[in-house]
């Protein structure tokens, strides 16, 4: 979430901007080669075959050495500069060579649009269309046939593959592409894969070759765990880089940003365009929003702009347009989170700013409390940034950091698996028939992390006991599902209260961005909009009678215009449901609505959310239950200026409080009767 100093009005950004363009200040300069001009006074790459263009990569030189190695080993640990090929090249090699023997090569990415896009292309170089020898699995999305040779998939939709099929039968080559991430999923699916070369191998089945691929990662590490697999090198990136740091420290990020975007608006020829690293939705509207505005400032010089945001929760089509070519003299500007950090190649791309930033999601084991906060990034993750402007032409990275403060950077990223919660880890495992204590991870988290989510699976009702875990039959159910295993138990306990319908639009909604535009030139209005949907019953309910309102709707654009409501995250959230909705209906559940006894809904919230709730104190402040932690209402809750004696949230956020979001408040009868028989809740004065 942004910091307060980063919500700029856009009057003052403008004035900030004009004395810029007068006089550059110190602070956001850097330093620049004198190579700098050649290159920016050079053309676009001239259009080339894509034949020729796959030729010239650097994995191409290597191609014969490379499928020798591949096809001696089980399993290889590959690190290759970025923009070197290896993410679309090397699964062709393999079909063309026919080293798969038939069977699929799975390429798995940390995120949807890189699975996407990369399938495309590769789809083109294979003079195929996508869905028949190339396809892709994404959430919501299966674009794959019988005939699909080369499969690129998330890393989630593999997981959920190998919880059907423990072997991953249906693969030949598994590629773990961009390994240096190190998502939950991707930390859990190396042991998976692990293991399910091992357990094919003994049974003489078909063997399953793995390759682990990135640009930066310890190899080293990699190599020891996949049974000291051999290191292949290749050198080389397509374009070179040029890396320019801050002079001098940034107090604000977000203005370093802004700056130097116009600075190079106004030097660089209008087909070089400009991919910019900030850490989330909010930050990437803002700033959208604050550059059109200086866009039409007097003192404004430079080819015409034209933003694109870029972010997980974007409409796929929204993704896809940041891909398109600009209208003529006009610079294309990117405004993206670490999405586009890994395997994506936008076209024209010749700048990048990297604001050194990244929001990440950190638990607590202590307080069992999930708290999103905004870091540094890793060193990895800063050449990553920067690999993303050679790769259609030699390229700059501006970074709004000094030298200084890179070299303090830690190497690599923490790994998710080690900040997270990992119940629907545990849960997924369980699903396995793997127990997360003895489980084969790359880094095994804390116990006391893997303790605190067996510990949450049973008060949740899902394993019986820890000693000998194994999931019940409300377990099973939840695993079912893609979700914290919090919402899940929601979900299969609404049939109970009667208010699935309700139960599902809420979870849809809560399991993407926010819903709401935030117009800062237009924040009373968009307030006053809003009101009209507000209720006591908190933020829950809020939700669910603002997606009532989007679903009777036929002009749905126009009335989340008007209403200051993001059209993107409803229409992704009505995918959410769909999925969300086929799911209960394989667990036999049952899809009634409650119409308007809210109570319902608010009664079943507590089914799976029962440990988090705050009572009011004495002195006006709130404190969660059992852990004692100080939280506040969230500025942005309809609750916000209310005292409710004791709320239920779903979402705890950092900033310079502690706040909860996402509030409901409840009646602490209904907890006493609805948590866990014999689970001890203290900090209610009522109950206790």
């Amino acid at each position: 979430m942004s910091s307060p100093g980063n919500k700029k009005n856009i009057s003052i950004i403008r004035k900030k901007f004009s004395l810029a363009m007068k006089r550059p200040p110190s602070q956001i300069q850097f330093n620049i080669s004198t190579k700098r001009q050649r290159h920016l006074e050079g053309p676009r790459p001239r259009e080339i075959s894509i034949e020729i263009q796959r030729k010239t990569l650097p994995i191409h030189r290597v191609k014969r050495r490379l499928l020798m190695e591949i096809e001696k080993a089980e399993t290889v640990i590959l690190l290759g500069e970025t923009g070197c090929g290896k993410t679309t090249q090397i699964p062709q090699y393999l079909l063309e060579t026919k080293l798969n023997r038939d069977g699929i090569i799975g390429i798995t990415q940390p995120r949807r649009v890189a699975a996407v896009t990369v399938a495309n292309r590769v789809a083109v170089e294979m003079k195929t269309s996508t869905g028949q020898a190339v396809g892709y699995t994404v959430r919501f999305e299966d674009a794959t046939s019988p005939l699909t040779k080369i499969k690129y998939l998330t890393d989630g939709m593999l997981l959920r593959e190998a919880i059907s099929d423990n072997l991953l039968k249906a693969y030949n080559f598994i590629i773990l592409d961009e390994a240096h991430e190190r998502t939950i999923h991707t930390d859990v699916l190396f042991g998976i894969v692990k293991e399910a070369q091992a357990k094919r191998k003994s049974s003489n089945c078909t063997p399953l070759k793995i390759i682990v691929m990135s640009a930066t990662m310890d190899v080293d590490h990699f190599s020891k765990y996949f049974n000291d697999a051999p290191v292949i090198y290749i050198e080389g990136r397509q374009y070179p880089v040029e890396i320019n740091h801050a002079v001098e420290s940034q107090d604000d990020y977000i203005y370093s940003c802004l700056v130097t975007i116009f600075q190079i608006n106004r030097e660089a020829p209008p087909n070089h365009d400009i991919l910019v690293f900030l850490t989330g939705q909010e930050e990437i509207e803002t700033m959208t929003a604050n550059i059109r505005a200086i866009a039409k400032d007097p003192l404004f010089s430079g080819p015409n702009i034209k933003v694109y945001p870029l972010y997980a929760a974007l409409a796929a089509s929204k993704q896809l347009e940041v891909f398109h070519s600009p209208p003529p003299n006009t610079r294309k500007v990117v405004l993206s989170t670490n999405i586009a950090e890994t395997s994506v190649t936008i076209s024209g791309i010749k700048y990048v700013i990297d604001s050194g930033m990244v929001k990440q999601r950190v638990h607590h084991s202590g307080t069992g409390l999930d708290v999103l906060k905004v870091h540094s990034i890793s060193q990895a993750q800063a050449w990553q940034r920067a690999g993303r402007a050679g790769r259609e032409s030699p390229g700059f990275t501006f970074r709004a950091y000094t030298k200084s403060e890179f070299d303090c950077m830690v190497k690599n990223t923490v790994p998710e698996l080690l900040r997270s919660n990992l119940s629907n880890v545990v849960l997924q495992l369980l699903a396995l028939k793997v127990n997360a204590l003895t489980f084969d991870f790359l880094d095994k988290p804390p116990k006391d992390l893997i303790l605190e989510a067996f510990d949450q699976l049973k008060q949740l009702g899902a394993i019986d006991n820890f000693d000998d875990a194994q999931l019940t039959p409300l377990g099973l159910k939840m695993s079912l599902f893609p979700l914290d295993p919090r919402f899940s138990k929601v979900l299969l306990e609404a049939e109970k209260f009667g208010c699935v319908e309700e139960i599902l639009s809420i979870v849809a909604l809560l399991s993407g961005e926010s819903v709401f535009v935030n117009n800062i030139a237009k924040r009373e209005e968009a307030a006053a909009a809003r009101e009209k949907f507000s209720t006591s019953a908190g933020d829950h309910i809020t939700l669910l009678k603002i997606f009532r309102a989007y679903n009777s709707i036929n002009t749905k654009h126009a009335w989340c215009y008007e209403n200051f409501f993001n059209s993107r995250n409803l229409d992704y959230a009505m995918k959410v449901r769909k999925q969300l909705s086929d799911l209960c209906r394989r667990c036999d559940i049952q899809i009634k609505s409650c119409n308007q006894d809210f109570d319902k809904v608010r009664k079943c919230l507590i089914s799976g959310f029962f440990m988090n709730m705050a009572e009011l104190q004495k002195d006006k402040k709130y404190l969660t239950v059992g852990s004692k932690q100080l939280v506040h209402i969230h500025p942005t809750s309809v609750l916000s200026g209310s005292l409710p004696q004791v709320v239920l949230f779903t979402e705890l956020v950092q900033t310079s409080k502690c706040y909860m979001r996402y509030i409901t408040p409840i009646d602490s009868l209904w907890a006493d009767e609805i948590k866990p028989k014999g689970l001890t809740i203290s900090g209610f004065s009522q109950v206790d």
